[in-house]
């Protein structure tokens, strides 16, 4: 068999700009986010070319990344990049990420790192165009042969989002593993007593159902950032018919927070904002609200048993 020799991407032949595009892309097709804001693509970034938000069982994340196409990265641009990211309007993030188009050297890691840190970055990355390049061979390889073939990238986030799901191709596991995802996130996991947000809390409640059933997978502000296939796909006449069983139990997961609001149970602190955070919550209504969502989550489990969300202890 004759040797295949892969030839490198050279991220210098494309703009900045196109780098960045390749680096939202490859984002948006890789984590789960609760929110990402592509800031590059404004014109004024200070120092955020990507801003995404994640939350799992236990904390939620900022995430900043900043994106450099350049085959020699100086320590004063690095540093100018850092001092406006912690001084801007997110203020610090809990990680930073800097995407480099060329080669970076292990005594310029260590100084990006160690003045990261020393600004309250818990946890600093730092990848090298071969280390992206290889990134991007073993999670979206499609997102190569288009930027290396001359395909251009849409320009905004929606268009983006439908781009590099175009070639996706889904098994029921794979789609199980994406509804799985919807799960992850405080809405499900934190206990009713400790919600910091109930607007939030309804609305992704919402956002699940539509997941589900239309397979569309958006942002709190409404952005659709993912696409997979709807429950009526999945091929297991079984999983299919339990799927359809949740989403009936979401529908009354909010039905009941509805009326728990309305008798009283919930209770807004009457201050008058619609977005106001503050409730007076009763112990029937937390637990009514705990038990409904464990009951969601055992259901999803009995079927898909890696998946290991629930409610905190």
């Amino acid at each position: 068999m004759p040797e295949i020799i892969v030839q490198p991407i050279h991220f210098e032949d494309r703009s900045g700009y196109e780098f960045e595009r390749l680096a939202f892309a490859y984002l948006l097709r890789t984590e789960e986010w609760d929110l990402i804001e592509w800031y590059g693509q404004l014109g004024s970034d200070r120092g955020r070319d990507i801003w995404g938000v994640l939350s799992n069982r236990h904390r939620i994340s900022t995430i900043c990344y900043q994106c450099a196409n350049h085959q020699r990265l100086t320590f004063k641009k690095a540093k100018e990049d850092i001092d406006k990211i912690c001084s801007g309007p997110n203020q610090v993030p809990s990680k930073f990420v800097l995407i480099i188009g060329g080669k970076i050297s292990a005594n310029m890691r260590n100084r990006i790192d160690e003045y990261a840190k020393s600004k309250g970055i818990f946890a600093v990355e730092i990848w090298s165009g071969t280390e992206f390049e290889e990134r991007l061979r073993k999670d979206t390889p499609s997102l190569i042969r288009r930027f290396c073939e001359g395909e251009a990238f849409p320009e905004s986030v929606s268009e983006i989002s439908a781009f590099i799901l175009k070639d996706e191709k889904f098994d029921d596991n794979k789609i199980l593993t994406a509804y799985a995802s919807c799960f992850d996130r405080p809405a499900f996991t934190t206990p009713f007593y400790r919600e910091s947000n109930l607007p939030h809390f309804k609305k992704a409640i919402g956002d699940t159902i539509e997941a589900l059933q239309t397979g569309i997978h958006r942002l709190r502000d409404g952005t659709i950032i993912k696409r997979f296939p709807p429950l009526n796909e999945i091929r297991d006449i079984e999983v299919r018919d339990t799927l359809r069983e949740i989403v009936v139990d979401l529908q009354k997961l909010r039905a009941s927070f509805e009326n728990l609001l309305r008798i009283g149970a919930i209770r807004a602190c009457g201050c008058g904002r619609e977005d106001c955070p503050v409730y007076f919550l009763s112990s029937n209504a937390c637990h009514e609200m705990d038990s409904l969502r464990r009951e969601i989550l055992e259901k999803f489990r009995a079927f898909f048993p890696e998946f290991q969300v629930e409610i905190w202890r």
